[in-house]
């Protein structure tokens, strides 16, 4: 099969969507497929351009057997509604000539990952210039959570732009998505049930697993053996709901078994910073380089994933199938019925969102019960190995791909 994919992040050499697309790519390339990668340059979660790279050049580079056309886009200093949707747009409007160019190769199908939506023209359009299948991949909801979060307000904007969303929707050969309570909302959207397929975030178990020894950012933190760790680490963004960790450290400050830490970088992280100044439980970290992901992760004692209420089931984070490879309960704001409930039932604690006296309650209980922390991260990574495995993941959604292609009329 010849792939292309249009996608904004990918960045195999980091964590986060772009690796996962990254690892995508790869794994279909060593599986004998051609696949190309159009992207723009790696900038995220940071929001500035990686050194060698540049925001405004376009540039061709060969990652593994990988073909990858990077594509300039503008990267705002501050973030506002307005300026993520410019920001995305120009992605748009920078990926369009590298995508027509793609025609004349070729492709059997083109994978257009969302976000952002404003691509999937391009991918419709490329599709039909060069008969090829089409597919979207939904990693997130945009659309829903850019109204829902209150990063654009307007009623009468969020009916045109959710009939606009629904219309490109059901053009698409297939669209994925990656948990069962998403599939549901496609199905809300309009896409029909032969059309949708389930394509879940995979875990590397391989990479990610439990170490038998104490996390060297334990001792690089100089954090005493006896405290319990409880770790963010990922996006720290304005979905994220991460004040609610920052409250739980203000009220715990005097509790010396209680130690939190931050790692990551994002929209919100200096706010956050602000909301945080004073406080000495809390570790600050960067974002971390692959081959110190595992170690990362084994620092945690319990991993914390919080969401605002208003984001709930609009996205599935990328970043939980790694906090259950590495062995470790989690504790998340999520309500009942939702997908990262369900996954978390026998192997973490879920407390409703925006509600900080649970929360507290929550990590004052699992600091106190060692033996809870141990059965929950044995049941968390006895689910990854089972369900996560990047290799059966990948294996079905292959088998999606090429059904799609021989499916054609």
């Amino acid at each position: 099969m010849r792939i292309l994919i249009l996608t904004l992040n990918y960045l195999p050499e980091l964590t986060g969507i772009g690796k996962y697309n990254g690892e995508m790519a790869d794994w279909l390339a060593a599986r004998g497929h051609e696949v190309r990668v159009v992207a723009a340059p790696p900038y995220y979660p940071l929001w500035r351009v990686s050194q060698g790279y540049s925001s405004w050049r376009y540039r061709r580079e060969s990652l593994g057997d990988v073909d990858v056309w990077r594509c300039p886009l503008w990267i705002p200093a501050t973030l506002s509604g307005l300026k993520r949707v410019v920001h995305l747009f120009s992605f748009f409007l920078f990926s369009f000539p590298v995508m027509l160019f793609q025609v004349f190769w070729r492709p059997h199908i083109i994978l257009v990952v969302e976000p952002p939506l404003f691509c999937a023209p391009t991918g419709l359009l490329v599709s039909w210039l060069s008969r090829a299948r089409s597919w979207l991949h939904v990693q997130d909801f945009e659309v829903d959570a850019a109204f829902d979060l209150g990063v654009l307000s307007s009623p009468r904007l969020r009916r045109i732009v959710l009939r606009v969303e629904s219309w490109l929707m059901r053009k698409f050969d297939r669209v994925s998505t990656i948990s069962g309570q998403m599939i549901t909302r496609l199905g809300a959207k309009g896409v029909l049930p032969e059309n949708q397929i389930l394509f879940p975030n995979w875990a590397d178990v391989d990479h990610i697993y439990p170490l038998e020894f104490s996390s060297t950012f334990r001792e690089q933190l100089d954090i005493a053996a006896s405290s319990v760790i409880f770790l963010y680490s990922g996006n720290m963004g304005e979905k994220q709901g991460l004040e609610i960790v920052i409250e739980a450290a203000r009220r715990l400050v005097d509790r010396q078994d209680i130690v939190f830490v931050m790692c990551g970088q994002g929209a919100a992280y200096h706010r956050l910073r602000d909301l945080a100044d004073g406080l000495q439980n809390i570790h600050w970290l960067p974002l971390q380089p692959l081959d110190r992901l595992n170690d990362l992760l084994n620092l945690a004692d319990v991993h914390l994933l919080p969401q605002r209420a208003d984001a709930a089931d609009l996205v599935m984070p990328s970043k939980l199938t790694g906090m259950l490879a590495s062995g470790r309960p989690v504790l998340a704001t999520a309500f009942d019925g939702t997908q990262i409930a369900e996954v978390l039932e026998f192997s973490g604690v879920v407390v409703p969102p925006g509600n900080d006296d649970l929360f507290i309650d929550a990590i004052v209980d699992l600091t106190g019960n060692a033996g809870q922390r141990r059965q929950l991260g044995k049941n968390a990574r006895n689910y990854a190995v089972e369900y996560l495995g990047r290799d059966a993941v990948l294996a079905r959604f292959e088998e999606s791909l090429q059904e799609c292609i021989s499916s054609k009329h």
